[in-house]
């Protein structure tokens, strides 16, 4: 097999602080190097990999449903301040209370009352959606098994 060619370097692209910045450029000038990636391939080439431990907590995704109105604040307030919309979420949830919310406040934004009377009625309408959901599911079953039994079925007819 013959050897692959080396191919040159891809840049590769980092979102850093400006302090940061600023320690690659000085490091630049003290060091008589020629350019920022020098500074970094120095850098990685003297770092002690193996004694490394990451002081940043573990991070996990969740997926959650806003109403549209608060999607669009959210996504306008993360342009207008130039920051992810992640950025504001935990700054938000960081700036959250821990004291107990009245019921009539939802996390939606929107206040409601609720009755228990609409909460039995909620859960008499769910039960048909899920058994329309589990015979939809079944249904793919029963066709496989449909046509399983008529190929068998075929192939007899034929070997007659």
């Amino acid at each position: 097999m013959a050897k692959k060619a080396s191919r040159p370097a891809s840049p590769l692209t980092f979102d850093l602080p400006v302090s940061l910045i600023d320690k690659i450029s000085s490091a630049q000038s003290k060091l008589g190097l020629a350019s920022s990636s020098e500074v970094v391939r120095l850098a990685l080439a003297k770092f002690n990999f193996d004694r490394y431990e990451s002081t940043r907590e573990e991070h996990r995704q969740i997926s959650v449903r806003l109403p549209a109105d608060m999607k669009t604040v959210l996504s306008r307030s993360s342009r207008k301040k130039k920051v992810s919309v992640g950025e504001l979420l935990r700054a938000a949830l960081d700036d959250l209370s821990v004291a107990k919310p009245a019921k009539t406040q939802v996390a939606k934004g929107k206040k409601k009352v609720t009755k228990p009377a609409a909460k039995v009625a909620k859960k008499t309408a769910k039960a048909p959606a899920k058994k329309a959901a589990k015979k939809a599911a079944k249904a793919p079953a029963k066709k496989v098994v449909k046509k399983a039994a008529k190929k068998a079925t075929k192939k007899s007819k034929k070997s007659r």
